[in-house]
């Protein structure tokens, strides 16, 4: 049975209207929390134990062959320590550092792309063992031998982008150590958030370190962090604007302009 072009347009609707309440059922935990703050400056999150969290995994790396510590009885000098008092930077799970992060990133990339492609086909029947004039039968009477078929194609391609970025962030985050790894590598997470009005900047940084590029003032460079994962941004009454609105996002994933 043939299918008209209303129930066409029929399943059309019900796939873009599922769509839209699939997005609508993900993002109801969010649109609700909104709501309830509608009137009020976004709240300040728990500070809470990160280890805990539904979405931490602790850290496997691969580690090398365990070495037996050798100890010197007779010495006053403790090995690793910078001193005979006791180091105060951090070496142990739950130890707080400074992460210092003064990023001057710029890149500057051009290309250029041009493509094109002519093709011209001809095809011409003037002598078929005297049959030739057996094509009036079949194909239209209009239908000349010596010209049967004539083809051209032309395609031309141009593009070009150009990518000019030049960002600068200085600041200073205190990070957790949240787990001592057999090496002897740090694991540190760390975030701030700042309320402003009805604006919250939260700050996340988190990565591995070495003991060794822990400075004596208790500091790591962040270009020092293994696997550094470094966030900023906000939330609030500015950053809402800003976003665009879970329809528009939706219909930029499934149009195909």
């Amino acid at each position: 049975m043939p299918v008209n072009h209303m129930q066409i347009s029929m399943r059309r609707l019900a796939i873009v209207t599922g769509l839209i309440g699939a997005t609508a059922l993900l993002s109801g935990c969010n649109a609700m929390k909104r709501l309830s703050e509608v009137g009020e400056a976004p709240r300040l999150s728990a500070i809470d134990n990160p280890t805990q969290s539904e979405t931490y995994r602790p850290v496997s790396l691969p580690m090398p062959a365990p070495q037996v510590a050798e100890s010197n009885p007779n010495s006053l000098w403790r090995s690793g320590a910078r001193s005979f008092f006791k180091d105060q930077r951090a070496n142990q799970v739950g130890d707080i550092l400074t992460v210092v992060v003064d990023m001057q990133d710029s890149a500057a990339l051009a290309n250029t792309t041009a493509r094109s492609r002519t093709n011209s086909e001809d095809l011409a029947v003037p002598n078929l063992f005297g049959l030739e004039s057996e094509f009036t039968k079949v194909l239209p009477e209009t239908i000349n031998p010596s010209s049967m078929f004539d083809m051209d194609s032309a395609t031309s391609n141009r593009g070009s982008g150009t990518l000019d970025r030049n960002e600068a962030i200085d600041l200073r985050v205190a990070a957790i150590v949240i787990q001592v790894l057999p090496n002897g590598n740090y694991v540190i997470h760390g975030r701030q958030e700042i309320r402003v009005n009805s604006e919250v900047r939260e700050v996340q940084i988190a990565g591995v370190i070495r003991a060794a590029d822990i400075s004596s003032s208790n500091e790591v460079e962040y270009d020092k962090i293994a696997e550094a994962r470094i966030s900023y941004g906000g939330r609030g009454t500015i950053s809402d604007v800003q976003q665009p609105r879970y329809g528009s996002e939706i219909m930029d994933v499934i149009l195909p302009f």
